[in-house]
């Protein structure tokens, strides 16, 4: 168990430090407070295994067998695919259904999943013990029914079936989403981990009788929960910590790329950041928890020199005017940084800020002076 705990324990400093790292824009992508529900609900579904598959003496507090399986081991196992079902469906609303997917919209279906997962739960909590989980004096053991484990087992593999449908969909997304090969590495670590739960149940009925097969379940339970959480995260934390320009560097290029093939463009918020997001063709509606928000501190370097230099794209974002040979609205309202229609003059020593006077009028060619 102490194995376990520590691959728990390397998961939870991965989290932290991406915490700490919330503004790395790829970081700021993965919504972390949907992988850190799904870390949560990994830890309990790890509590509930230490009860199911007999690591502790049966006494005491850990003698409650029904709670401990049906609401630790059982509800969270569930919890865990139907909380990544959920991420993989919103990815599909926003770039395959072309819908807003807000966070009024992720509670709502956050509510549903806890809803159904409960109601299933609540269903064999009061179904007679002798149907389902039962602790037995005798043996000093929590007894699971062979009819409880494969109703379980069904549920699993009807959870997983949806996702699949899910990732599939999600095959053609642009690049700078592209969730499709993260989705089916999830997806073959949960397949293999479904097949050997099946097998376990099905084929060793007494499997928490004995040491090997229980270790085995335990540990073969913990390594996938934990890589499906580090095939999520992993890769902008370890680009953060060793390539962190370059990879934020290659990630807003790639996004800007994807801005040039499809409805993608720059607009401006209420709170002065700027956000990159894809905009629905029929509505304008936009997908609040994927955008990606640029300070007003974040600068791109001019190309020009001299006392007087024309602003420049170095390519790292796109700022054309046109985007699809449509015009970009309220070009006036970009930050400073992200406007196509300014001069920039080398500022002189003593002089007052640029800004202190606003802006002049329009010089012949339709720019600014600053």
């Amino acid at each position: 168990m102490a194995a376990c705990g520590t691959i728990y324990g390397l998961t939870a400093i991965m989290l932290v430090y991406a915490w700490c790292n919330y503004n790395y824009r790829p970081i700021k992508a993965k919504n972390l407070v949907w992988i850190t529900l799904i870390y949560i609900s990994g830890i309990l579904w790890f509590v509930g295994n230490i009860a199911a598959n007999g690591h502790v003496w049966v006494t005491g507090f850990w003698s409650h067998c029904k709670p401990l399986i049906i609401w630790l081991r059982v509800m969270f196992c569930f919890m865990y695919a139907s909380l990544i079902i959920v991420r993989f469906f919103a990815l599909d609303r926003v770039f395959n259904q072309r819908k807003p997917f807000t966070t009024w919209g992720s509670l709502i279906v956050g509510a549903i999943v806890v809803v159904v997962n409960v109601i299933y739960c609540l269903v064999n909590q009061l179904v007679s013990d002798s149907l389902t989980v039962e602790y037995r004096a005798d043996a000093i053991v929590c007894n699971v029914t062979q009819g409880f484990r494969i109703g379980a087992i069904v549920y699993q593999w009807v959870q997983w079936a949806g996702c699949a449908v899910l990732i599939y969909r999600l095959r053609n997304i642009q690049s700078s989403f592209n969730e499709f090969r993260e989705s089916i590495a999830i997806f073959l670590v949960a397949i293999a981990l479904l097949i050997e739960s099946t097998v376990t149940y099905i084929a060793f009925e007494f499997y928490s009788l004995q040491l090997g097969h229980r270790i085995q379940k335990t540990v073969t339970d913990t390594i996938a929960a934990n890589i499906i959480i580090w095939l999520i995260i992993g890769q902008p934390v370890f680009m953060s910590i060793f390539r962190r320009r370059e990879y934020e560097k290659k990630w807003i290029d790639r996004l800007a790329n994807d801005s040039s093939k499809t409805a993608y463009e720059f607009t401006s918020n209420p709170n002065g950041d700027t956000t990159f997001a894809k905009i629905n063709n029929h509505d304008d509606s936009v997908f609040d928890a994927s955008q990606l928000n640029f300070g007003a501190n974040d600068t791109i370097r001019s190309a020009g020199s001299g006392d007087q230099a024309e602003f420049i794209d170095p390519g790292s974002l796109r700022t054309d005017s046109t985007v699809h040979g449509q015009e970009m609205r309220d070009d006036e309202n970009l930050p400073i940084a992200l406007r196509t229609n300014l001069h920039i003059r080398r500022p002189m020593l003593n002089n007052p800020s640029l800004f202190a006077n606003g802006y002049p009028g329009r010089l012949q060619n339709n720019r600014h002076m600053i």
